[in-house]
């Protein structure tokens, strides 16, 4: 078992990986920024070209600070549900959170037809959709709240998250059979995840949401630690199943439902990043973990950014194929060198 020293070791290395990470994708992109310039920029000094501090504050900055709020919030999620359903393979979104978010979008684009011409320009519109996939998740969450207070059995809600997911799925496959080849376009870009669409207004308000979320997050970590033991210990020692359960529910659908509104359904890091966070640290404990989820998750998301940018190239790729193929081979990886997955 590691000791203190050992994690404050840790934590000080991926601090400075993270700012490293960070001033690296500010740096690269279709115009490559030197770093001098870069720190220059961000402490107000001066900077070779003045377009360069257009790019960085206006376009550079606010994209990377959403993928630090998207790798850390994604990765704290996916570590509440594997915890609370003690599953290795739960994510955010087993809830059918972005089930949720992704049926509110399809109704906007997909469905906007109906409302005819000004009024459909206007649900197509930015923030509708951000407007239509919280709407949609924070319903998927009032049905789950619903179920959770009437079941006691963890795994049965786990389950019938699967079933809400599933059937939002059906309704959206619905909607796409009679959609335009343009409205299936754009609902497909939307799916693709993006990190770099995002204003400064609607970083603060997706930083206020995610902050909340980690909040909650913490309040919630000795809840966490005990239910490692099992929901029948866990209640010998005096735990609220269901109070501290909710408050897990909540804490996860604020992240992963907000995420998903800004900046569509982000695949890997949510089910992947815990994993690779407790190989690392090799602990349990959540007082360790949280904190080191948030920084792993953010220096990940960091790198698979920077790599989606081609840099020097005018192309991005989707930030949701470069997740998973860069991150699956390295979940495999540590686990065949592990022989074991710690949880």
């Amino acid at each position: 078992m590691p000791n203190q020293n050992t994690y404050k070791f840790a934590f000080i290395g991926l601090g400075i990986v993270l700012i490293i990470c960070f001033l690296v994708n500010l740096s690269l992109g279709s115009v490559s920024i030197p770093l001098k310039d870069i720190f220059n920029a961000l402490t107000g000094g001066e900077v070779e070209k003045e377009q360069w501090i257009n790019i960085i504050q206006n376009y550079r900055l606010p994209k990377a600070l959403t993928a630090i709020l998207v790798g850390s919030g994604l990765g704290i999620s996916g570590l509440l549900m594997q915890t609370l359903f003690r599953n290795p393979l739960a994510g955010p979104f087993v809830l059918g959170i972005s089930s949720g978010a992704s049926l509110g979008v399809a109704l906007v684009i997909m469905g906007a037809s109906v409302f005819g011409g000004a009024i459909a320009t206007l649900l197509a519109s930015k923030w509708s959709l951000i407007v239509a996939a919280s709407l949609g998740s924070f319903l998927v969450l009032l049905a789950v709240i619903a179920v959770s207070s009437k079941v006691r059995d963890t795994m049965a809600i786990l389950i019938i998250g699967l079933m809400f997911a599933s059937i939002t799925a059906a309704v959206v496959s619905v909607l796409a059979y009679f959609a335009s080849a343009e409205q299936l376009q754009q609902y497909i870009f939307w799916g693709f995840g993006s990190l770099g669409n995002l204003s400064w207004g609607e970083v603060l308000v997706l930083f206020s949401i995610c902050l909340i979320g980690i909040m909650l997050s913490i309040i919630s970590i000795k809840a966490l630690n005990t239910l490692l033991l099992g929901e029948n210990y866990a209640k010998s020692l005096g735990l609220n199943i269901n109070r501290n359960r909710l408050l897990i529910i909540v804490a996860t659908s604020l992240l992963a439902g907000t995420i998903t509104a800004f900046a569509g359904p982000i695949a890997f890091i949510g089910l992947a990043i815990p994993h690779m966070t407790r190989q690392i640290f090799n602990t349990a404990n959540h007082k360790v973990l949280i904190p080191a989820v948030f920084m792993f998750g953010a220096i990940v998301l960091l790198i698979c950014d920077s790599i989606a940018q081609l840099p020097t190239s005018d192309y991005t790729l989707p930030i949701n194929a470069i997740t998973s193929i860069i991150g699956a081979p390295v979940v495999i990886w540590l686990l065949v060198r592990k022989r074991k997955m710690v949880f």
